[in-house]
């Protein structure tokens, strides 16, 4: 069993790792397989207190019999690209991207497994089958899908590389008088609250680029393009900013009358270089329900 470690995992124990993404063995079974060496980081054995740095290959060695298969599950899929190779999927809000501790169906994953069988990536392990990047549940859109290793290496290049183009769409509190700007603050992962990140000074440098699209009473919609890729960096920078994005209880936006099933953003535009050509693809799809419902209620209180 292989896993290559993401950003969002990065600076975790090794056994806390492990036992997040392992759910066959117990806390108790990950220490005695990483005590006697059957764990190992970049071909190394690693003590349990370990702390993961991103790209580092973590590799479990088990027998067949401990081996745990993610099952299949008809749900259907948003399927905006695909080819030989990969596929961009529109995954919804409220969706996991792949199975966690606590659950283990429902996920792109799940669904994955059921429209491509094995045709799909297995670098990362069997909970992250053809997975190259993530979306929080609550965030929707484009999210690449990686049908064999070879295109899910060509693609993790560019997204270690910065060549990938993603943009967001968004609605946050507050008015926003800039029409554009770019946020530059860097980013690390709260101490006391480890679900959630912060602007930090020793943390990673995080740039945002911010365009406002439209202006309301109390709230601005907003055009996001990622130039790194932290996690929650755009939450987090704009609730840094005294303008959380909608309904994101997790980063202070508080209650509001109009509800939507958390935050809401959603990743709307995708552009890349397409597995093994010189081609550039450029996907784009229309504002989701929350957007929607959200953009109406705006203007309804805006007459």
């Amino acid at each position: 069993m292989k896993f290559i470690v993401e950003e969002v995992d990065e600076n975790k124990r090794l056994d806390g790792y492990l036992a997040e993404i392992s759910e066959n063995f117990s806390r108790s079974k990950i220490q005695k397989l990483i005590k006697s060496n059957l764990v190992t980081v970049n071909n190394e054995p690693k003590k349990p207190s370990y702390l993961l740095k991103t790209n580092d290959i973590v590799e479990i060695t088990v027998s067949k019999e401990e081996e745990i298969k993610i099952l299949p599950e008809n749900i259907p899929l948003d399927i905006v690209y695909e080819d030989e190779n990969m596929l961009v999927i529109n995954k919804p809000s409220g969706m996991l991207t792949h199975p966690t501790t606590q659950e283990k169906t429902g996920t792109l994953v799940n669904a994955l497994l059921n429209y491509c069988g094995e045709n799909l990536s297995d670098i990362n392990g069997e909970f992250r089958r053809g997975i190259l990047h993530r979306l929080d549940r609550n965030t929707s859109g484009l999210i690449m899908i990686a049908k064999n290793n070879k295109s899910h290496e060509f693609l993790a290049e560019q997204i270690k590389n910065r060549t990938i183009e993603k943009k967001y769409r968004a609605i946050v509190r507050g008015i926003i008088d800039k029409d554009e700007f770019i946020i530059d603050k860097p980013i690390s992962r709260n101490p006391k609250k480890p679900e959630k990140m912060m602007v930090s000074e020793d943390g990673k440098p995080s740039l945002t680029k911010v365009k406002v699209l439209e202006r309301f009473q109390d709230a601005t919609y907003l055009e996001l393009t990622l130039i790194t890729g932290r996690t929650h960096q755009i939450r987090v920078h704009l609730s840094d900013m005294g303008h959380p994005v909608y309904n994101d209880t997790l980063y202070w936006f508080g209650k509001m009358k109009i509800k939507t099933d958390e935050q809401v953003l959603q990743s709307f535009s995708l552009k890349f270089t397409k597995p093994f050509t010189n081609e550039i693809m450029e996907l784009e799809i229309n504002p989701d329900e929350k957007i929607e419902k959200v953009l109406k209620y705006l203007k309804g209180v805006q007459k």
